[in-house]
């Protein structure tokens, strides 16, 4: 079992949630931070028995403060003197966006749970998560502008396919901070809970799927709804969706869910994602950090 040190990794009957732990530090990112949970993800998407993956911090005051900026940090943006000629050198390489690719490559479903404060990356790694609650003290700011940087993490492109391209903008414009209501009013979360009813609420939404879905239907949804959404003609997803039912139809999982659906009963789908995916997937190549 891997041994992490600013995460906890917690599996039980299909769920499996990622506190971030450093509750001293409002559980501020580190490059240890990023590198732990992108192994975490590794394990996760390698491991049938998770259905969903559910995103939280540890303690009551934070989700993620942001990047730490104490030398006990270290090695983040502010701190680097490193001088880099070539920016397509991989030192250039924001470890945000390390993070966030990652989470978009996940064959799981993931949960973000923002128990507190989510600024600067706290907030940009959720934009990668598919479906986001928020305990009703939860506080969320796109710091950037107001330290002399930009969005990092892929922001750029995950915030306005979000919230919409002039809610992504006033809010980066102005770096403020803003509440959960402010969040779910413009359309960053899903639902605000109180927060001993947060990691219930995420928990209750995460079973729905792991008990009822096929694990591969999922994992191809998420690829299709991420990378077609943008594309420039409906065509391309219908090109992706017309092989995607024509494959799956005649899957185990397909027949299993006929099953049930008539005996009425809860489906058993046999179909594993590190095994059944269909055989076009993945149908995209555009990788050049690999």
């Amino acid at each position: 079992m891997t041994h992490y040190t600013q995460i906890i990794v917690d599996k039980a009957d299909g769920i499996a949630t990622i506190t971030l732990n450093r509750p001293e530090k409002m559980n501020a990112y580190t490059r240890t931070m990023g590198a732990e949970i992108i192994a975490a993800m590794d394990d996760i998407d390698a491991d049938d028995a998770v259905r969903a993956v559910i995103f939280t911090g540890a303690g009551e005051k934070a989700f993620c403060a942001g990047a730490d900026l104490t030398p006990e940090g270290g090695g983040h943006v502010f701190s680097d003197p490193t001088e880099v000629a070539d920016l397509s050198d991989a030192r250039v390489r924001d470890g945000g966006g390390r993070l966030t690719l990652r989470l978009f490559e996940s064959k799981k479903p993931l949960i973000s749970a923002c128990n507190g404060v989510a600024v600067g990356v706290g907030a940009t790694m959720q934009l990668a998560m598919d479906i986001r609650l928020a305990a009703a003290h939860a506080r969320y700011g796109f710091v950037f502008a107001r330290r002399g940087i930009v969005p990092e993490a892929a922001s750029s492109w995950f915030l306005p396919r979000i919230v919409g391209i002039a809610q992504a903008l006033e809010w980066c414009y102005t770096g403020r901070i803003f509440d959960a209501a402010e969040a779910k009013a413009g359309g960053l979360v899903r639902s605000v809970h109180a927060p001993d009813d947060l990691l219930h609420a995420a928990h209750s939404l995460a079973r729905e799927i792991a008990d009822n879905t096929s694990g591969v239907s999922v994992a191809m949804t998420r690829a299709m709804m991420w990378r077609l959404a943008a594309a420039d003609h409906p065509m391309e997803a219908h090109k992706i969706d017309s092989r995607a039912i024509y494959r799956l139809s005649r899957s185990a999982d397909a027949k299993e869910g006929i099953a049930s659906f008539l005996e009425k009963r809860r489906p058993m789908y046999p179909g594993k994602v590190s095994a059944d995916m269909p055989d076009f997937y993945p149908w995209w190549d555009e990788r050049p950090y690999e």
